[in-house]
């Protein structure tokens, strides 16, 4: 029975649809879990210096495929190894990363999906000052462990430039206790309203940002549904969900012979508005129609 290796750095608690998805994705190129292909979980629990010996002890037990189930797992997965199938989702250039020589022939033994992730700075600004139109200082809360972090700040910063808008990057977070000490910033320096940048950190303590957003009385838009889910006020994004389905469908594919080098990398162009209108309730705000009717989903 053939073995796939799924590097995560989150955990397994945290990613359950996500992995999900995966399943489903190898399902659909005629692989079930347990039947007829057996999956090695590795994860990191948002330590991200234990992802090199994950990946070392998936090599040494010579999986058939590692599926790299986020950003830094892809590029540890990467350093691992030169000769087993690597398989990514992640939201980051990888060509940029040095993951694949280009999308359309990555060349090596690692191939994936991507998905938009820093490209998305303006389109977040952009709803947020729909949302609050006279709101003029505008947080950033980043993660400096995160690759696109910089190149989507810098998005962020020119779009403010055409509609007036002050951006301050908030004390950078890299732990859940920054991400209390960003927000404890807020009574020294209020802002008027928050964007919180892509992290797999974030996107694990998305409730913790949610609850802290509300406390503070701070509008606030996320990069992806799942914080809108947690009681976040708006999130705008790719399907991450889908995202890691098609992943699947491409380890299914290398489960059947295809070389990583012959299949060009996938671009997921799925993308998601929601809207929590109970935070929204709570927040005292009144949405505005147009920002309701381009909604894909109002959580009520």
């Amino acid at each position: 029975m053939p073995v796939v290796g799924f590097l995560g750095s989150s955990s397994a608690a945290d990613r359950t649809r996500l992995v999900t998805a995966f399943r489903q994705g190898i399902r659909e190129s005629g692989y079930v879990e347990g039947e007829n292909v057996a999956i090695e979980y590795r994860w990191a629990q948002d330590q991200y210096d234990r992802l090199p010996d994950l990946a070392a002890d998936l090599v040494r037990r010579q999986v058939t495929v590692i599926a790299a189930h986020d950003t830094p797992s892809s590029i540890v997965a990467k350093a691992a190894t030169t000769t087993i199938p690597i398989v990514f989702a992640s939201g980051a250039d990888p060509v940029k990363l040095g993951l694949v020589a280009s999308l359309n022939r990555p060349g090596g033994n690692v191939t994936g999906v991507t998905f938009v992730v820093a490209e998305l700075g303006a389109k977040l600004l952009g709803l947020l000052h729909e949302l609050q139109p006279g709101a003029v200082r505008v947080g950033v809360l980043v993660d400096p462990n995160f690759a696109p972090t910089q190149s989507f700040v810098s998005d962020v910063q020119a779009a403010a430039l055409s509609i007036a808008k002050q951006i301050d990057v908030l004390v950078e977070a890299s732990t859940g206790r920054d991400i209390d000490t960003a927000f404890g910033s807020l009574a020294q320096k209020p802002i008027d309203a928050l964007l919180v940048a892509p992290s797999p950190l974030f996107n694990n303590r998305r409730v913790q940002l949610a609850t802290l957003a509300a406390y503070h009385r701070v509008p606030a838009i996320y990069p992806l549904r799942d914080f809108a889910e947690a009681g976040g006020l708006m999130s705008y994004g790719t399907s991450i969900t889908e995202a890691n389905r098609l992943a699947g469908v491409y380890v299914g594919r290398v489960l059947k012979g295809a070389k990583p080098a012959d299949l060009p990398v996938m671009q997921s162009t799925k993308f998601e508005f929601v809207i929590n209108l109970n935070t929204a309730k709570a927040f005292g705000l009144s949405l505005p129609p147009g920002l309701l009717a381009i909604a894909d989903e109002v959580i009520e």
